[in-house]
């Protein structure tokens, strides 16, 4: 099971969180998505995918704070979670992608494994951040 865990303030990582969860679906995972993920409710195993994009000055969207604060406050054993994050910024602020980002160091810091480096998409670059997300999948569904 691929825990989808979104981050979003106006619904694009939600969008590509749904796009991803159906390509995996496709290739016959299965997934559960988490757009306002409380840690209690997702399971310390298998593989999380967080996509998420960035608020502000390198904040995370309020739907992911308290998972992640929580993450943060009370890790979890998570030696049996592997997981990939899909950050989305903005390219012309300094903290471009910086939610997903420091999602990722989180953790790998509590001792997940990452199955793939930090995948940043620029919406200045990609109007339609599924499209860099799904070319991205397609490259690493093997690993989950």
């Amino acid at each position: 099971m691929i825990q989808i865990i979104t981050g979003s303030t106006l619904g694009g990582a939600e969008y590509v969180g749904d796009h991803l969860s159906d390509l995996l679906i496709e290739s016959g995972l299965e997934t559960e998505i988490h757009n306002n993920p409380v840690l209690e409710d997702i399971p310390t195993q298998g593989t999380w995918l967080i996509i998420t994009s960035t608020h502000g000055a390198g904040d995370y969207p309020e739907n992911i704070q308290p998972f992640i604060n929580s993450l943060i406050a009370t890790p979890p054993k998570m030696q049996h979670v592997k997981f990939a994050v899909v950050a989305i910024g903005d390219s012309s602020y300094d903290t471009f992608c910086q939610a997903g980002k420091r999602a990722y160091e989180v953790l790998c810091d509590i001792g997940a494994k990452p199955i793939a480096e930090c995948f940043t998409i620029d919406v200045l670059e990609s109007q339609v951040p599924e499209e860099p997300a799904e070319e991205w999948l397609k490259t690493h569904i093997s690993l989950f």
